[in-house]
């Protein structure tokens, strides 16, 4: 193939490309800029807040979310691979029980850390040590 033939391609991505962006300023030029406070309020599903959250989600929650996302596409990886499985042939095979022995071993990982323990009272590091008796 020759650079010519990317020619169409390029003038699509070109073409997109300006029909984004006259359109985001199109839009910023002709809508009406009016906030009010019923504007600038959160939406949550229709329902008015009553009060602020009394403290934010905790650290630990966007942790265990973000491991998800990443064993979650492990597995769309696995899946891949299971779909050309006779193709790949033995070198496949080799290189997916390489793949899932790291995935295990991230997981041990994050496991012996905490990083899935919700109850931190239960962690090594937040047990209390017993106090000697002083008179001993």
């Amino acid at each position: 193939m020759e650079l010519a033939d990317y020619l169409p391609i390029a003038i699509m991505f070109l073409v997109g490309l300006a029909f984004a962006g006259l359109s985001l300023g199109v839009s910023r030029l002709l809508t009406p800029h009016r906030p009010t406070p019923e504007k600038l309020a959160p939406y949550e599903c229709g329902i008015v807040p009553e009060h602020e959250p009394s403290e934010r989600f905790p650290v630990k929650f966007y942790l265990v979310a973000m491991l998800f996302v990443i064993f979650d596409i492990e597995i769309i990886f696995l899946f891949a691979w299971a779909s050309r499985f006779d193709q790949l042939g033995w070198v496949g095979l080799g290189s997916v029980i390489i793949f899932v022995a790291l995935a295990v071993e991230t997981l041990v990982y994050v496991w012996k850390r905490g990083a899935l323990d919700w109850n931190p009272p239960r962690r090594a590091r937040h047990r209390v040590a017993p106090k000697l008796d002083e008179a001993a």
